[in-house]
Formats: C-alpha cells, structure tokens, sequence
C-alpha cells in the first residue's frame, strides 16, 4: 500500500496529496478524487518539479 502526505498548507480539502511507490515512482493525486491517480513522475522529473518549485519558477504573475 502506497502512503500518500498532503501538504500542511492544505486547509479546505481541495488538495493534491503525494505518494511514492517502492520503485520510486511518485504520484500526485486529487484529495477529492482519491481512487485516481492524475500524475506519475520518475525520480527525475520530480526532482527537476520540486526544484522549480524551490526557485520560484511557478509563481503567479
């Protein structure tokens, strides 16, 4: 079983929530639609995601 976290910024229930698969595989998923998964990224692409993140590269104009 997968173990997915939701952020601690998550306050309304409209969330993602993160999980990582034993093969390192990690997916993101809607808290509203917790019986799907939308998105699965390699180690790779989440670490480059993650990144971006970190550098402000998907702040809202």
């Amino acid at each position: 079983m997968i173990e997915f976290r939701t952020s601690s910024f998550c306050n309304r229930g409209s969330c993602v929530e993160v999980g990582r698969t034993p093969d390192g595989t990690f997916l993101v998923r809607d808290t509203k639609n917790r019986e799907q998964t939308a998105l699965a990224f390699t180690r790779e692409e989440w670490a480059a995601f993650v990144a971006g993140v970190k550098n402000g590269e998907f702040e809202a104009s």
